[in-house]
């Protein structure tokens, strides 16, 4: 018989978050994300996401061993925008067993009823930064950082279950050019000369507050707002995430563009592939594990290369100024020695983010998948 147990104390919360740990203990290529990053996920005076959301987590147990964990969340402002009534599974691992993942959902989608919510979906988070999409394809290569992953043997459940597909997300291995190419060096320079923008490099967190305050993250923002189910971030969001990533980068590959008024319009991210040093240290910082993170981070040469985002404001889509990203980085790429470059989640039905990718030589190489179902 299946126990399920509401999650209400911080003792608790570290066992929710360790049973991902000890569930993909001998799986080679889960990443384990960073633990007190996890902590401060669900500490809502740390994380902004909850002042515009409902949540509640459980764990299932059979014979007092955990054998299963579920988030439910209800995020109200996504949910406003879309115009829907959903509540959201996520962090759901389970063993392989119907009975529990069952068991899971129902208490997800119970939960969510009594709240007037009308349809289940996930696996997503609070909002679009955290991870999503159960992994359909690509178990035999290892998730990066911002990458989810789960067994294959999930799919038979939530299939059984009757959720059915809601989007499709795509992650692609590239492997970048050591120069330019001349077409898209060409192209960015008509770019540069047809809209009036350029790059600026910063060189740290601080001169880019300096010079540009949060802007960067209002471009992301805009330019975001008609992906699946992203939610219009609030101020308070948008310091959250410059003040929990911005400050880890290495510069070289923050790329700015800006237009003649000194206005971001772009903004491309990447960062070297720390999946790796998390692996090692489990995603705990002590005792060693900020010595693996640290050296990961500011590695003169690295083999794979994690790209976070590219963002363009909506006025500037469709002028070419992805090219300006491109020849900036690819060089810098060349310089760090960087053989694999890995994208985060792309829709599959945003062709125009996929062929910035697909122009070069390239791998699709995972899926993942976010599934509906009415209750």
């Amino acid at each position: 018989m299946v126990e399920i147990r509401q999650i209400s104390t911080k003792r608790e919360l570290k066992h929710f978050i360790q049973f991902a740990n000890d569930l993909y203990a001998d799986c080679p290529y889960y990443c384990p994300p960073l633990f007190f990053d996890e902590m401060n996920c669900f500490d809502k005076e740390k994380n902004p996401a909850i002042a515009v959301c409902d949540y509640q987590l459980w764990m299932a147990y059979r014979d007092g061993k955990p054998v299963g964990r579920i988030a439910g969340i209800i995020n109200h402002r996504a949910n406003e925008k879309w115009n829907v009534k959903h509540v959201r599974f996520g962090w759901f691992d389970f063993i392989d067993d119907f009975e529990v993942s069952k068991a899971l959902l129902d208490t997800v989608a119970a939960w969510g009823k009594e709240r007037g919510m009308d349809g289940l979906n996930g696996p997503v988070g609070f909002t679009d930064f955290d991870h999503e999409g159960l992994l359909l394809e690509g178990y035999d290569y290892p998730a990066v950082m911002a990458s989810l992953y789960n067994y294959p043997y999930y799919v038979k459940h939530i299939d059984a279950y009757g959720l059915s597909k809601e989007a499709d997300w795509i992650e692609i291995q590239v492997y970048p050019p050591k120069t330019v190419p001349e077409r898209l060096d060409r192209l960015a320079e008509i770019v540069k000369q047809r809209s009036h923008v350029h790059v600026d490099k910063v060189k740290n967190s601080r001169e880019l507050v300096r010079k540009y305050g949060i802007q960067y993250m209002d471009v992301i923002d805009e330019a975001y707002q008609k992906l699946y189910n992203f939610q219009p971030m609030t101020d308070a969001q948008k310091n959250y995430y410059k003040n929990m990533y911005f400050p880890l980068l290495n510069f070289d590959f923050v790329t700015l563009v800006v237009n003649e008024k000194d206005e971001i319009v772009g903004v491309g991210l990447g960062m070297p592939d720390i999946s790796e040093a998390l692996r090692k240290c489990g995603g705990k910082l002590l005792p060693l594990g900020w010595y693996h993170l640290l050296k990961a981070l500011w590695a003169k040469k690295m083999k794979s290369f994690s790209l976070l985002l590219i963002a363009v404001r909506p006025d500037y889509q469709g002028t070419g100024v992805n090219a300006l990203f491109f020849q900036d980085q690819i060089p810098r790429m060349a310089k760090y020695d960087i053989q694999i470059l890995e994208t985060t989640n792309i829709l599959e039905t945003n062709s125009k983010n996929i062929a910035n990718f697909t122009q070069f030589d390239h791998k699709v190489h995972k899926r993942h998948r976010a599934y509906i179902k009415a209750i």
